[in-house]
């Protein structure tokens, strides 16, 4: 099996903490050059600096962006690209805050799908010549098991993680002629900042414990236990492989065995 990545220049972004950091891990693990990419310069750097380096080719960095700033955002990858293209792209952003869909206003969906669908079509169109130059591209979206299943009380998030995994399954019949794919992941309760943050608001909501709210989710996942950050890496990490070469257009649940749909 060729998990062998050396040579390949990923970017990851949302890379300073959570999946995204456990995703540069494992990329760098197999050999890729990682550019990492968030908000706070210094918190990337304190990741950068903990990547491996399997060969002495590899060289590791960091860059700054907001997604929400479009401009700044198609900046500074092209200024990336220019340096050395990109040949595997992991988007990877933070989730909007909870609340019914009915509730929401309008322009939280907006700003929603500015941050999520509009940086990634952004982040896909700069890096994409490198990809069709080399033959060879990777783009794995981290999103939700709300594609599959629309998760209570997470009316946003719903709506705008169904629209990326849309625009995905669109892209990879439009881009496998060109040797890209570009796929999905779903992470389950992953223990993330998100997670937490989530059990927190569920807590203030209910007037519960935020002990009984993780007792209450864990009884919907088979396997009983949320899932470590390096288990959902991991799955992203073999998608980026040439092994994977002919896997696209897919949506993978990482959830324990939570999500009841069979696609």
């Amino acid at each position: 099996m060729d998990l062998n990545l050396s040579g390949n220049h990923a970017l990851v972004c949302g890379g300073s903490q959570g999946i995204g950091r456990a995703a540069a891990l494992e990329l760098a693990q197999l050999g890729a050059n990682v550019t990492l990419l968030a908000r706070s310069r210094e918190a990337l750097q304190a990741v950068v600096d903990t990547l491996p380096k399997t060969h002495s080719a590899q060289a590791h960095a960091c860059i700054v962006a907001d997604a929400n700033d479009h401009a700044g955002w198609r900046d500074a990858i092209q200024a990336l690209v220019r340096a050395q293209p990109v040949q595997i792209l992991i988007n990877n952003s933070g989730g909007p805050p909870g609340g019914a869909a009915h509730a929401a206003k309008v322009e939280d969906y907006v700003a929603t799908f500015r941050q999520h669908l509009g940086a990634s079509q952004i982040a896909l169109q700069v890096v994409l010549p490198g990809m069709r130059a080399a033959g060879f591209g990777r783009v794995v979206n981290v999103i939700s098991t709300s594609v599959k299943e629309p998760i209570e009380n997470l009316g946003v998030s719903n709506t705008v993680r169904a629209a990326v995994a849309g625009w995905a399954k669109t892209c990879s019949r439009e881009l496998a002629p060109f040797g890209i794919t570009v796929n999905n992941v779903l992470p389950g309760f992953t223990q993330t900042q998100r997670l937490t943050g989530l059990i927190a608001a569920k807590a203030k909501a209910s007037g519960k414990a935020e002990d009984v709210i993780a007792q209450e989710m864990l009884a919907a996942v088979p396997a009983g236990r949320f899932a470590d950050a390096g288990e959902v890496a991991a799955v992203i990490a073999f998608l980026c492989t040439p092994a994977a070469a002919y896997v696209s257009g897919v949506s993978i649940a990482v959830d324990g065995g939570r999500t009841h749909a069979l696609s």
